[in-house]
């Protein structure tokens, strides 16, 4: 059952998919229209599941699931992740890469290989306050509170 995404309570479970590029303004109303599809009818043992969406900056996907009313089984996280390949493949876009890192400069949302994050770490050209995504916020009110953050305050910290 689709929901907005605003009506998930904070512990709502979340699954952060980051692309390699903007979703272009052309490719967005049909990747909402394929969003609320899926959700619609997206189950767990037969028992619909209360899901929403967020899609910030045009770059990030963001899948929110009210828990309290049915949890995900590992059936329901499968058919996400298909439809997250289908959706790579369709726009040509790299979301289930985790070796990537995508942060801010100034206003501007950058993307680059873990490594190539690690070696500007090195070189000074981002540093511990540079705000980067913390994909590995696992509910919706840490999303809110905790996805944009300074580098040292999450995993990324290690690096300098």
């Amino acid at each position: 059952m689709l929901v907005d995404f605003k009506e998930l309570p904070s512990e709502a479970r979340i699954w952060i998919y980051q692309s390699n590029r903007p979703f272009t303004e052309a490719e967005l109303p049909e990747l909402k229209d394929l969003l609320d599809t899926f959700l619609e009818h997206w189950t767990a043992h037969g028992q619909n599941l209360k899901a929403g969406y967020d899609l910030p900056y045009n770059r990030f996907i963001v899948i929110g699931l009210d828990q309290n009313q049915a949890s995900a089984s590992g059936c329901s996280i499968d058919a996400s992740v298909h439809f997250i390949q289908g959706l790579e493949q369709k726009y040509s876009v790299d979301l289930l890469d985790k070796m990537n890192v995508t942060y801010k400069q100034g206003e501007f949302v950058a993307h680059k290989a873990l490594m190539d994050f690690k070696n500007m770490a090195k070189q000074g050209a981002v540093g511990p306050n540079t705000v980067v995504f913390n994909n590995l916020v696992a509910t919706k009110g840490e999303y809110e509170e905790n996805w944009e953050v300074p580098a040292k305050e999450s995993w990324h910290a290690r690096f300098f």
